[in-house]
């Protein structure tokens, strides 16, 4: 059979982006809740403390990422066995109901607990589906040009850091227009309608998805996994581990990233559009980073930009947060040195994930190492970023948070080539289990 091409076709491009393009409009769903946390905690939960109301938000935010691992189990079994294409129309349908929900959901004033309740079973719905959603488009296209998986997973993060900068475009914009009273009353529905009516468009595109070559390749001369994710467990469990450590530096600075615009109002008294168009230009420089580092990835050492992009958190994390808190540099020229930063973890950590697994099980170790790394280190960044700032009366020790997920990645990168090297193994195997 011929070996795919060392470069993109047309036809590789237009699948890429289609599988890309959704995630971004899907990711732009489950982030937007960050980006209102603060006026989502005084609707749906509210307390003298506005701290308690925020702590309260940011953890149903949690209770999404928490989700992941569950939606991941179900949908990886079903795009292992049956294929990715089904798992990457289903989950944007159910993603797009969940987020056009919240942003029609009553609040406590109106319904109560009742509204609380739902709250949460609609962030259920969205945590759930994109644990199919994400690791379901990464093995997509690292199947569908195997020999560019660095670039390929890049462009697909590119979109998806894009759909977040959506997400923070939106805000800013909802916040220039209205006043806080406005945001704070209905304006915050906004972002949700609006994550609505994109997913539909998302829908639309996916139907012209076609199922991945390599997968279609390997299901020809091998049965399917009868439970594909206890192989995982049972044949790769050194291989999960490393993907749920190498992927912690990515997650906590995305969980930290995206929670910053609620975060600096409320604990480093920055204003709203002065603490939003710094994190928008770290997300502009971050996608484009992500792309050269994706390509970069394809033709250096994986490990050795791992290493260099969590030694880089680990030192500048705390200068970083005091920075920020003391307002001793500008927001602008900090968050633009993160995005760059972040970029050189962010544009690895992602294809090292895809090629610690083969084909025929990819998508249920992807899913189940991504969906842990960011259920623990991504879901709760916030959270405990918030209580560090409250308990101890300093802001900046949110830098704790990403050290420690930066140490661990860096102590992973060290024995991950133990385990790495399953995309370009495939391509010339008979797609059996060893």
């Amino acid at each position: 059979m011929q070996q795919p091409a060392a470069t993109l076709s047309r036809t590789d491009w237009r699948l890429i982006l289609l599988a890309s393009l959704g995630g971004a409009l899907e990711f732009y769903d489950f982030v937007v809740y960050s980006q209102f946390a603060q006026y989502i905690g005084r609707n749906f939960f509210p307390n003298e403390d506005p701290m308690v109301s925020l702590i309260s938000s940011f953890s149903v935010f949690a209770v999404g990422y928490f989700a992941r691992p569950l939606g991941g189990i179900l949908f990886s079994h079903i795009g292992d066995r049956i294929g990715r294409r089904r798992v990457l129309i289903v989950t944007i349908l159910a993603m797009s109901a969940a987020t056009a929900g919240i942003g029609l959901l009553p609040t406590y004033a109106q319904w109560g607990v009742a509204a609380s309740i739902l709250l949460v079973v609609l962030r259920l719905v969205q945590g759930f589906s994109l644990g199919g959603e994400l690791p379901g488009a990464i093995s997509y296209v690292v199947e569908t040009a195997p020999r560019r998986s660095g670039f390929s997973v890049g462009v697909v993060f590119f979109c998806v850091t894009i759909g977040v900068w959506l997400a923070v475009l939106l805000n800013l914009v909802v916040h220039q227009a209205l006043t806080v009273d406005e945001v704070q009353a209905w304006g915050w529905r906004i972002g949700f309608l609006v994550g609505g009516a994109l997913g539909l468009v998302s829908f639309v595109l996916r139907l012209k998805l076609e199922e991945s070559r390599e997968f279609t390749r390997i299901r020809a001369v091998a049965a399917a996994s009868a439970v594909p994710i206890a192989e995982v467990v049972r044949n790769y469990p050194g291989a999960v581990v490393v993907g749920v450590a190498v992927l912690a530096v990515t997650a906590g600075f995305n969980g930290l990233l995206f929670a910053m615009p609620a975060f600096l109002q409320q604990t480093m008294s920055y204003e709203a559009v002065g603490a939003i168009v710094p994190v928008a230009a770290a997300l502009i420089l971050m996608s484009f980073g992500l792309l050269f580092v994706g390509w970069l990835s394809d033709r250096v050492s994986r490990k050795a930009l791992t290493l260099t992009g969590a030694a880089l958190l680990i030192v500048l994390a705390w200068p970083f947060f005091s920075a920020a808190q003391e307002h001793s540099v500008s927001l602008l020229a900090l968050f633009a040195a993160a995005g760059i930063v972040g970029s050189i973890c962010a544009g690895t950590v992602i294809a090292i994930a895809a090629d610690l697994f083969p084909t025929r099980i990819r998508f249920s170790g992807v899913a189940l190492s991504f969906n842990l790394a960011f259920t623990f280190f991504s879901g709760l960044a916030p959270v405990v970023a918030a209580l560090l700032a409250r308990n101890t009366g300093v802001a900046a020790t949110a830098a704790y948070y990403m050290i420690g997920c930066a140490a661990l990645s860096f102590v992973a990168a060290l024995v991950m080539h133990r385990y790495d090297g399953r995309i370009l193994a495939d391509l010339s195997s008979d797609g059996r289990p060893a």
